[in-house]
């Protein structure tokens, strides 16, 4: 199985997530440092001064047990003024344990300890927590954010180890984001065909989602089939109509620095083309109509994509009308539909019809017409047995006018009779719509054989041709 894009389905904007992060990066750089000065202080301010010049009294006497014991009693008793204060020797310690343990751009998997609509606590370990401010919970969608219950497990993303307030400040985002990114990595180095939707398009190529990045697949990457549809005067219907299609690719350079994610189709596709016609072969059943899009045209028919593998709808399968090259009825590109009419899994080929989702013009002649019947007929090809006529009220039929029913003289080859382009009143000498086969003859045109039958008919039997 090709295996889905990470994290498809978000809608959040990865650039705005980079340079928010990044604003909040800088604005804590340069917070960082006096705060750490002032709390050197803060921290030394119960201990005593010596005196700058001696150090200590010569004159002094010597302490007693007593005054030791006082001395350090002393601090214990001494009753705190502040509920909170701001920089306490033992958040100093925790601070500088947290800011050693982590450092800017360090992915940790966290518990979620407290969540507020202001903020989200996770515990990073078990003496040090983080917090996902109010403004990373606004980027976060609603979805994502309700996974986030206390207790939940979730990667965090180090924007910085000590912030203004002396926290650990993190992001849920930036976090995603990276994961991505290393996703991403590991699929360039195993070269895995992975699915995806096209999100998008520019003059260059098409924009594909990879999680929350945004791959880039140059024109030049693109399938066969694809550029195909492209080639000449490519309007703007053509690149929409992709969008939101499904796309196999192959991550092909990663630079996280840049921001640049390639990918490609045509590597891709090379590889998922046969594994795509296997899988939908067995899903298949003759009879079947499907949706396709018409992907390249040969001499002897068109290919049509009718979902992950291409099926051939052969020259005699187009039209119920004769067709000389698959470029008369159809353009690469076209949307058409077809119906499955043969399947052979060994070789993995599908046959297509498009002429069977018309009607069909036999049951025109079966119920219409009969033998002896005079009809206009155009003559459309010449060989040596004879001359073909398609018959002008149903022009999806062509009846064969062998070249003993051309003239009453011995003829050598049609062209000494017909030509092509000529209109005709021909007489129906044979219906055969078992074997799709009608009989036409020129020289019966004026038989005694059918006066009874003609007088019914408002058609004069003059024999004469009329060219277009």
């Amino acid at each position: 199985m090709v295996p889905n894009m990470p994290g498809q389905g978000e809608n959040e904007e990865v650039r705005e997530d980079i340079a928010s992060t990044g604003a909040e990066t800088g604005a804590t750089e340069a917070s960082t440092l006096p705060i750490a000065d002032a709390a050197a202080p803060a921290a030394n301010q119960p201990v005593e001064p010596a005196d700058p010049v001696t150090g200590t009294s010569a004159d002094a006497a010597p302490i007693s047990a007593e005054d030791e014991l006082a001395a350090d009693a002393q601090p214990e008793a001494e009753p705190s003024t502040e509920s909170t204060p701001p920089a306490s020797p033992s958040d100093a310690v925790v601070t500088s344990e947290a800011t050693k343990k982590f450092k800017r751009g360090d992915l940790i998997e966290g518990t979620v300890q407290e969540t507020s609509p202001m903020r989200i606590v996770v515990a990073l370990d078990e003496e040090s927590v983080g917090v996902i401010p109010t403004y990373e919970l606004e980027r976060i969608n609603k979805r994502n954010v309700e996974e986030l219950q206390v207790g939940a497990k979730v990667m965090v993303y180090i924007v910085n180890p000590r912030d203004v307030n002396g926290e650990v400040l993190l992001s849920y985002n930036r976090a995603i984001e990276e994961l991505d990114w290393q996703r991403a990595e590991e699929f360039r180095q195993s070269q895995d065909v992975l699915e995806s939707r096209i999100a998008g398009y520019n003059k260059g190529g098409l924009i594909v989602r990879f999680g929350r990045l945004r791959g880039f697949v140059p024109q030049s990457q693109m399938s066969a089939e694809r550029r195909r549809v492209l080639e000449g005067d490519a309007n703007e219907e053509h690149w929409s109509k992709m969008v939101n299609e499904s796309i196999f690719i192959k991550v092909v350079e990663v630079d996280r620095q840049r921001n640049r994610l390639i990918l490609s189709e045509r590597s891709a596709s090379r590889e998922t083309r046969e594994k795509r016609k296997e899988s939908l072969i067995h899903q298949l059943t003759v009879g079947e109509i499907r949706t396709g899009r018409v992907v390249s045209l040969e001499d002897f028919g068109a290919f049509v994509d009718i979902g992950g593998a291409e099926g051939l709808v052969h020259l005699t399968e187009l039209s119920w009308h004769h067709v000389t090259h698959p470029r008369e009825v159809l353009q690469v590109g076209e949307e058409v539909k077809v119906e499955v009419i043969s399947i052979d899994p060994v070789a993995k080929r599908i046959g297509l019809s498009m002429r069977r989702q018309a009607p069909d013009p036999w049951d025109t002649i079966a119920l219409g017409y009969q033998v002896g019947q005079l009809v206009k007929g155009k003559v459309t090809k010449l060989t040596k047995f004879g001359a073909f006529a398609e018959i002008v009220d149903v022009p999806e039929i062509e009846g064969l006018i062998h070249i003993s029913e051309l003239s009453d003289k011995r003829v050598q080859h049609p062209r000494e009779a017909v030509k092509e382009g000529d209109v005709l009143t021909l007489r129906i000498v044979k219906i055969d719509v078992k074997n799709r086969r009608l009989g036409l003859s020129l020289k019966q045109v004026n038989s005694a054989a059918f006066m009874d039958m003609d007088w019914g008919q408002t058609d004069e039997p003059n024999g004469n041709s009329e060219t277009e």
